[in-house]
């Protein structure tokens, strides 16, 4: 075999039969189904075995979160690439074939993210790969956005570990996702990891994966979601910038936690916020840092030059969305 399709699922028996009915239609044969239950009690397992029964179940006794359960996936595959797709998706017929082969372009390639498109307004861009920026926000880049504009291949800051392909053999040298992070900013970490390592996260414009979107955590923002997220950001920052590049980053850093404090003040979420910063705060010096190495300067360098450059490109798109309305 040469992918393993690892599906992490949490209560969602109602999304299963389509995603496993859609891995039935690949044209690309050469992989293996791995479905790693959280402790589901609406009978997702039973689901499973009914509609695949080719397909492997590893049932953990309670809900650990996506990352312990994407890494138990990861732990139990022999395959060279591992593909992590959420529950809620349904993947078109060459989305295997095409990973496969924007992976297989380069050996310093980690991970590839697909064309993640809206389920319910096809039309729209839901995911084409993660940038992160100065500010310290990941962006879920093109989001919303017609999916005609994103026709090219293309370099990522991480792979939205919604629907994306990763070289297995390269975890053994970066670490595998962050338990800790439980979930949300997961792949920005793990994609950030790769890149101090001189590794390469691309995007592939014809692996088309169809997403419905918050189908575990039910909402776009919600108070777990608000605090896990604001959380990790600080532990994303602590663990891979070196004491230079946080001292030189400290006032965007802080400029970006205080607007997007504003901002959730604004929807009723600010309590939440703070609450997850001044956890991350507190609890930073418990992650495991990336160590520095001279020899990887100049990816630290590369990266930086990207945090400025994603920046740029947010505010640009941020001010055409609001004075066009599009």
């Amino acid at each position: 075999m040469k992918v393993t399709v690892i599906i992490p699922n949490y209560n969602g028996c109602h999304y299963m039969e389509p995603c496993l009915a859609s891995l039935k239609e690949q044209t690309f044969k050469d992989f293996q189904i791995l479905v790693v239950d959280n402790g589901s009690t609406d009978g997702s397992i039973a689901c499973v075995r009914e509609n695949c029964p080719d397909a492997r179940v590893i049932a953990l006794d309670k809900n650990y979160g996506f990352s312990k359960a994407v890494n138990v996936g990861i732990r139990h595959s022999k395959t060279p690439y591992v593909i992590l797709l959420n529950n809620d998706t349904k993947a078109d017929p060459h989305y295997i074939e095409e990973m496969v082969k924007a992976i297989e372009r380069s050996p310093r390639i980690f991970s590839v993210s697909s064309k993640m498109i809206q389920m319910y307004h096809p039309d729209l861009i839901d995911s084409a790969g993660d940038l992160y920026t100065l500010t310290g926000w990941g962006v879920c880049r093109g989001v919303g956005r017609p999916v005609s504009n994103y026709v090219e291949n293309d370099q990522v800051f991480s792979a939205c570990a919604g629907a994306s392909i990763y070289r297995r053999q390269v975890f053994k040298k970066i670490g595998l996702f962050d338990e800790n992070h439980f979930a949300y900013l997961e792949d920005i970490d793990v994609g950030y990891r790769a890149k101090i390592f001189g590794y390469q996260n691309m995007y592939c414009p014809t692996a088309l994966v169809y997403h419905v979107g918050s189908g575990t955590s039910g909402s776009k923002y919600n108070s777990f979601k608000v605090r896990l997220s604001a959380r990790n950001n600080i532990y994303l920052n602590y663990k891979n910038m070196p004491f230079l590049q946080m001292a030189v980053n400290f006032l965007p850093l802080l400029g970006g936690y205080l607007l997007k404090y504003a901002f959730f003040v604004k929807i009723g979420f600010g309590k939440d916020y703070k609450d997850g910063i001044l956890e991350g705060l507190r609890t930073r010096k418990e992650q495991r840092k990336v160590p520095f190495r001279m020899r990887r300067l100049p990816n630290y360098i590369r990266i930086e030059g990207e945090l400025i450059r994603h920046m740029f490109a947010y505010a640009k798109d941020w001010i055409i969305r609001k004075t066009t309305g599009k």
